[in-house]
Order: structure tokens, then C-alpha cells, then sequence
């Protein structure tokens, strides 16, 4: 018998190995669109998600303070810094997976499934090129310390739906947006110096694809807000300051984050406080 959509969500976030997680992720991704396709659509069941995913013995995952800070002009510290992403990548298979367990008993159209089951997809697609840009470099996933509080946000808003879509796409992958053009930078000035690898490439793949994610979460928050009859913006900043702990940091990535559904009063308010006002 086929697995349903939520089972096969559950085999991912209960997988341990990083490259594994992301394989198993790919094939199940892949499944989903072939029964669509076929017009038998997989079911999306019902599974029980662990409230923390399984995770790998390495690397180790330290307090965001004591994570040590990345100098990139050193190579050592390149290695850092795609470390550092590659455990965000590897925290977003599970995320885009655990939206479609969690949340199984909310019934949502089928494109709601479409779009993250891609998000996942593309995730692990992430996580495989940035493993392999380290290994390239000599270094590996799991080299390196972590930031432990990845996973607090899906842990603040396990049993609710709108929060979660408020503060992961549209708050944690919007700010995506905003820092990727800086780390291209970084990784452009280092080729420009004859360092090669294919960190470039990773980050240019990586930035386009994200866009689209923060674009689901602002799509469907909208359709969730639309269809209870509340105001996006105010549910959007009432969830975001009940969940999210601190303030939104500018600079913004305005054009990427308008592309990607997420006009300017949403966000700003946010950043500078009430009485602040959006920039013209």
C-alpha cells in the first residue's frame, strides 16, 4: 500500500543523516508529483511528526552566542559561512515537510501540497550542492558548530497554522532575501581572486528558488486570512509578535520581498516599531 503524504513527511523529519534526510526527501517529492501527474494523487493521511526532527551526531549545536563568528575574507571562514547555510537548508526540508504533517488535519486545496512538497524539494537540492561545495573545499557538513535554536520557531508554533506560515516563510526565508545578495558578494570577490568552487553557482541557485518559497507562505497566509474574513497585515503583525523574538532587522530586500508577495507595511512596521512609517 502507498504511503499517504504525511507518512512519507514523517520518514524525512525522522531521519538522522543530513544527505540521507535529503535523498529520502527528493524520491518522496518526486513521488507525490508522479501520482499527480497520473491523476491518482497520493493521500495526505494522517501521521504523528516528532516534535523535534532527527538529527545527525555532528555538528554540534551551540547557543547562537556561542557560535563562533565568521571572518569571510579567509577561507576558513567561506567554509564557515556555507557551513552555516547549509544547517539553515537542512532545517528547511524539515520545516516544509512538518507543515504538511503538522497541520494535516486543516483542510487545504491540493496546491497547498504542491507548493511545499516543492519547497522540500528544492530545499534538499540546496543542502546536496552545499554539502558538496564543502567537501570540495575540503571541509563537510557537520565540520563545524551550529546554531541550536533553528527549530524554535516550529516548536513556538506547532499548533498553529497561520503563525507558522507567518513567522517561517514570511519572516525567517524573507530575511533570506535580504542576506544572500551579501554572501554572493563574498564568494564572487573570492573568485575574482582564483578561488574555484561552485559556491557561486550554489548561492545564485539558492537565492532564485527562495523567492518562491517566501511566495507560498505569503500566498497562503493570504488565503487563510481571506477565507476566516480577518486583515492579513493585522493578523501578520499580531502572530509575528507573539511568535518571533525580536525585531525585524532592515536593511530589506524590498524588490525581492515584493516579488516574492510581501509589500512593505507588513515588514517595516515590524522593524522600527508601531509609530514608525513604511518608506515611500
Amino acid at each position: 500500500m502507498a504511503m499517504t503524504l504525511s507518512e512519507m513527511a514523517v520518514e524525512v523529519l525522522t531521519t538522522a543523516d543530513g544527505r540521507a534526510k535529503a535523498a529520502i526527501s527528493r524520491r518522496h517529492a518526486a513521488l507525490w508529483f508522479a501520482s499527480r501527474q497520473a491523476g491518482q494523487p497520493l493521500e495526505i493521511g494522517a501521521a504523528l511528526p516528532p516534535l523535534s526532527p532527527a538529527r545527525p551526531d555532528k555538528p554540534d549545536l551551540l547557543p547562537p552566542r556561542d557560535v563562533p563568528r565568521r571572518r569571510t575574507g579567509s577561507v576558513h571562514g567561506r567554509i564557515a559561512l556555507l557551513h552555516a547555510v547549509a544547517h539553515i537548508e537542512l532545517n528547511a526540508i524539515d520545516l516544509h515537510w512538518d507543515i504538511i504533517a503538522r497541520f494535516a488535519s486543516h483542510p487545504m486545496p491540493p496546491g497547498f501540497y504542491d507548493d511545499w512538497v516543492k519547497a522540500a524539494d528544492e530545499e534538499s537540492k540546496h543542502f546536496t550542492l552545499l554539502s558538496d561545495v564543502l567537501e570540495e573545499m575540503g571541509s563537510f557538513y557537520g565540520a563545524l558548530p551550529a546554531h541550536a535554536g533553528m527549530w524554535r520557531a516550529a516548536e513556538d508554533t506547532a499548533d498553529d497554522f497561520l503563525g507558522r506560515l507567518a513567522v517561517v516563510p514570511m519572516v525567517l526565508e524573507a530575511r533570506g532575501l535580504d542576506v544572500t545578495p551579501g554572501m554572493i558578494a563574498v564568494f564572487q570577490r573570492a573568485r575574482d581572486q582564483g578561488e574555484k568552487t561552485g559556491a557561486l553557482e550554489a548561492l545564485a541557485v539558492i537565492y532564485a528558488e527562495e523567492v518562491g518559497h517566501v511566495a507560498y507562505g505569503s500566498k497562503w497566509f493570504n488565503w487563510l486570512c481571506g477565507r476566516d474574513g480577518t486583515d492579513p497585515k493585522e493578523v501578520f503583525h499580531a502572530l509575528v509578535r507573539r511568535y518571533f523574538h525580536g525585531q525585524l532587522k532592515p536593511p530589506f530586500n524590498e524588490e525581492k520581498r515584493a516579488e516574492a508577495g510581501l509589500p512593505p507595511d507588513f515588514y517595516w512596521p515590524l522593524a522600527e516599531g508601531d509609530e514608525a512609517e513604511t518608506p515611500a
